[in-house]
């Protein structure tokens, strides 16, 4: 007997639709694409909007499996080479939410360079960071009888693979559900007392100036479900 697929009955989330690009909501766990290093799935974004639509779509940028939100496609050739030159030329503004690990700074910049996990090449990269709320709560935690969590947005000005990931474990705040970046006993007291076990990092935001016709579109793409009852529990 066959699982029925959740896609099925519940479409993706359009945050935005023209007639050369259209933007969803991407569910955490949902892969862009089909990949080698994850033969464990059998649905994919590209494939699911392609079928919803009707119509040829194609990724102008990449998401990880577990990072929910904002998630761009072109309908055209034409649009999504565009698109691509924006992107890769740092003209595409890419905000990000995350509950991390501790009190972070109110404000910080992570110049850190990062190696390639797929080339082994060593890039330059920047992430700007800014404290939105901190909040401690009565969980012990090894030898702390507290909790100390920080929501925070991320502002990366490079595009690296698993840059956030990487730039917060970095400064010792990394976010909650990451693997393998992230903190395992950290992960495993948010599965043992909340039952979660999503990496809680959401593309909150993309802004751009449209290629052609220069007009200033800002998408945003409101919290899933258990993004959302994380923070409204940890700070409420």
């Amino acid at each position: 007997m066959s699982t029925l697929s959740p896609y099925e009955s519940n479409p993706l989330p359009i945050l935005y639709q023209s007639t050369d690009l259209v933007a969803i909501n991407k569910p955490h766990g949902l892969l862009v694409h089909r990949s080698p290093i994850a033969s464990d799935a059998s649905e994919f974004a590209v494939q699911l909007l392609r079928d919803q639509l009707g119509q040829r779509v194609y990724p102008v940028h990449r998401l990880d499996r577990k990072t929910g939100g904002v998630l761009l496609f072109a309908l055209t050739e034409a649009m999504n080479s565009a698109m691509q030159t924006l992107f890769a030329e740092g003209a595409v503004q890419k905000t990000y939410l995350a509950l991390v690990r501790g009190y972070t700074p109110d404000e910080q910049t992570i110049d850190y360079a990062l190696r390639n996990d797929e080339t082994g090449v060593v890039q330059d990269a920047v992430t700007y960071l800014k404290t939105l709320q901190r909040t401690e709560i009565p969980l012990p935690f090894g030898k702390h009888a507290t909790s100390r969590y920080s929501l925070v947005e991320l502002t990366p000005t490079t595009g690296r693979m698993h840059q956030l990931r990487k730039h917060m474990a970095h400064i010792l705040h990394p976010i909650i559900g990451d693997r393998p970046h992230g903190c395992n006993k950290q992960n495993k007291l948010f599965k043992e007392h909340f039952q979660m076990n999503t990496m809680l990092l959401h593309a909150q935001q993309l802004a751009f100036t449209h290629p052609i016709t220069s007009e200033q579109i800002v998408i945003s793409a409101p919290w899933q479900a258990e993004f959302e009852r994380m923070i409204r529990g940890l700070f409420s």
